[in-house]
């Protein structure tokens, strides 16, 4: 309402349901809208430095209730634990300073996705079945390669970087990736490596799967880090913070993913494992699987592994800013539009701040709106009139 008395002050209602109807239910194509903005923000992105990421996240909005589309009890990043709430999982852009949400999927729990009257009364479209969270980010990694998006290394939370299938799936895209991964991740590493195959003895089937024995056994990421010695870390700094220079304890070394070794022929690739473990911490505070050229620096490594923290400030102004939680809808389309339509007011800010200094900030752009007419009162005030 308050947009719609900015833009319409003597038509406050018609304008108001003419903007409902365009978010709710008007049938044009998130997709051909976000790639639009693309083309439109990444240029000027790119004038100020190169792509260096894809950032796979999610984000997810406390609702009451069970109507609106998608809500189900699961966990809820902004509180830290399960809530009654919405999930969407995003694919964004990054260069080193900033970052563009490119395509949003609302997440379907399987219970919601088989359950045939909630999907009536919230509009999903038929061909929208359960998929969990990694396909739904694979999915939209693959769509990205055939737009042909300016490529940078893969990021994600543990989520992601846990689940073996997305892991290969980004791998056989011919993408890089730094991906969080839990400490109980098993790995072959030093001594642990599996062995080659049996010996050929020139007679029956030559074997080509790799053997494990007592000693060749995989182990644990965080194993692994409580074996190192106090020689192997090193204190590295990746980014200024708002007070101080941000620096850490890591670690790493080449690894190899140990799933499957025993059962397949061949080793899985080598890849790099980060680890970090804050100085007066009793244990590691993370890990990553990164596949990065063997000659990758260490201090290379934490930098990429840490740029995932570009989306969580964007997603924060996306949300307070712009208005990505205030969504209050419950249909499929018009969460999508309403996400999409916040990217795009969010890629014009981009687009505009790339044309000042890096120092330049939202507010002191000379950026002008309307203001709110002085007889305008929302629905539901105290001395609120029926809206001409």
């Amino acid at each position: 309402e308050p947009m719609a008395a900015r833009l319409a002050p003597d038509h406050v209602q018609s304008m108001h349901e003419s903007l409902h109807h365009f978010v709710a239910e008007s049938p044009w194509s998130d997709a051909d809208m976000l790639r639009q903005v693309r083309n439109y923000v990444l240029p000027a992105m790119r004038k100020i430095g190169p792509v260096t990421a894809w950032v796979v996240d999610e984000t997810s909005f406390v609702r009451k209730g069970t109507h609106s589309v998608g809500v189900a009890r699961q966990y809820c990043g902004r509180l830290g634990k399960k809530e009654n709430c919405p999930v969407a999982v995003s694919l964004s852009v990054a260069t080193a300073s900033g970052s563009l949400p490119i395509d949003w999927r609302l997440y379907l729990t399987e219970e919601w996705a088989k359950d045939a009257e909630r999907r009536t009364r919230t509009h999903v479209p038929e061909e929208v079945q359960f998929r969990t969270r990694p396909q739904i980010a694979l999915a939209q990694i693959q769509q990205a390669v055939e737009d042909k998006v300016p490529t940078g290394v893969v990021l994600a939370d543990e989520v992601y970087g846990s689940n073996r299938e997305f892991r290969e799936g980004v791998a056989d895209l011919k993408l890089d990736y730094s991906l969080a991964v839990k400490s109980t991740t098993t790995v072959g590493a030093l001594e642990h490596q599996p062995l080659p195959p049996k010996p050929w003895t020139g007679k029956g089937r030559q074997a080509k799967r790799m053997r494990r024995d007592q000693t060749h056994q995989p182990i644990s990421v965080e194993q692994l880090a409580r074996s190192l010695p106090e020689s192997a870390w090193r204190e590295v700094s990746w980014r200024e913070g708002g007070k101080e220079t941000l620096r850490s304890r890591f670690s790493a070394l080449r690894v190899r993913p140990a799933y499957g070794d025993d059962r397949k022929a061949g080793l899985q690739p080598e890849q790099w494992l980060p680890i970090e473990w804050p100085g007066a911490a009793d244990e590691p505070s993370g890990y990553w699987l990164a596949s990065l050229p063997v000659k990758t620096s260490l201090k290379r490594l934490v930098g990429i592994g840490k740029h995932r923290w570009v989306i969580e400030r964007d997603y924060e102004e996306l949300k307070s800013e712009l208005g990505l939680a205030h969504y209050e809808g419950r249909s499929w389309r018009g969460f999508h539009h309403h996400a999409t339509l916040c990217t795009a007011a969010y890629g014009f800010l981009i687009a505009e701040r790339s044309r000042f200094s890096p120092s330049a900030h939202i507010g002191h752009l000379g950026l002008r709106a309307p203001g709110i007419p002085p007889h305008f009162r929302p629905r539901g005030a105290k001395d609120s009139r029926p809206a001409a």
